[in-house]
């Protein structure tokens, strides 16, 4: 959803990180300066290819008091839906494209955090970039764990040593001598500690259950996803609004936020992954199959909510009928 609209910036710069991401640069077109972020925001790009728009969410890289330019950096996926094809195959210095002002949905915890301890595995780097860039200016302390498959696999590995010496430990799986990123290493961390975790779904749920299991409190808990997850089948099932009385369908093959878009509504949503909450609606009528990482179990049971970019109907046969 738009909330300030959006920004028409060109490609100024593309670096080879490893051999599956790139770093690109991206300029402003139409004005000086781009708007102010801080540490673990992202940008929404959105590409045309022929009548698809191709609409994505990237962690910002580049400095957060450097608004001459934006940096982001994009593993090619192996099963990529067009996105990430896109920019490494197609997209050339010179080429313009348009942006979303920056959000933040993974912001750092000043307040009441000791220290702050980032644990990422492969391209899930990215938002702790600029998050160890505010910190550094802000003169907190703060220490990263970080996996990838072999040294040439992990994006930023110089950059990361010689900024931040003796606070970055890397772990490399495919090795002579495999070294594993676990959970235990968070039994270490002093009291007051605040723990971020960035990757693939199943490092990020493994991580988080251990530091609940830990005691760490849920306010000291952050994390941070990049796509959602295949959760169970993705039946069809029809959706009311209550405000209009329109029917609307959502098909195997699409997200209820999707069929509600496509179908000219108006509604909310911002990460598309169901970390971030933006895309609530009331349920009104109707049992719901939660496959969000946004609500607490007791909160799924008790709230009559659905965030639309994931979640689905529990019964495909009944109607969801929706505050809408």
């Amino acid at each position: 959803m738009k909330t300030f609209g959006r920004i028409k910036v060109r490609v100024g710069k593309i670096v080879q990180e490893t051999k599956d991401i790139k770093r690109f640069h991206l300029f402003p077109v139409e004005q000086e300066l781009l708007p102010a972020f801080t540490g673990g925001s992202h940008i929404t790009t959105y590409l045309k290819d022929n009548d698809e728009l191709i609409e994505r969410n990237y962690s910002l890289i580049s400095h957060p008091t450097d608004r001459s330019q934006y940096a982001i950096a994009i593993r090619k996926q192996e099963h990529s839906r067009g996105g990430s094809v896109y920019w490494h195959e197609r997209l050339q210095v010179g080429d313009c494209l348009e942006i979303s002002w920056p959000k933040n949905h993974f912001p750092l915890a000043f307040k009441g955090a000791k220290h702050h301890v980032f644990y990422a595995a492969g391209i899930g780097i990215t938002p702790f970039v600029t998050m160890m860039e505010d910190l550094t200016t802000e003169g907190q302390t703060f220490e990263l764990h970080y996996a990838a498959k072999t040294k040439e696999d992990c994006a930023f590995y110089d950059e990361l040593n010689a900024k931040y010496p003796g606070k970055c430990h890397f772990y490399f799986s495919r090795t002579e001598r495999p070294h594993k990123m676990t959970p235990a290493i968070m039994a270490e961390h002093r009291i007051g500690s605040h723990v971020y975790f960035c990757g693939p779904h199943f490092m990020v749920k493994e991580f988080k259950n251990a530091a609940e299991n830990y005691g760490y409190p849920n306010h000291s808990i952050h994390f941070e996803l990049f796509s959602t997850t295949d959760e169970g089948p993705k039946n069809p099932f029809m959706i009311k609004l209550a405000n209009s009385g329109k029917k609307v369908a959502v098909s195997k093959d699409e997200t209820l936020l999707e069929a509600l878009l496509k179908a000219g509504v108006e509604a909310p949503y911002s990460c598309k992954v169901g970390g971030c909450g933006s895309c609530e609606i009331q349920v009104i009528e109707g049992e719901v199959d939660h496959r969000d990482h946004f609500y607490k179990e007791e909160e799924r049971r008790s709230r009559k909510v659905i965030l639309t970019c994931c979640s689905r109907a529990k019964e495909p046969e009944k109607e969801l009928v929706l505050n809408l």
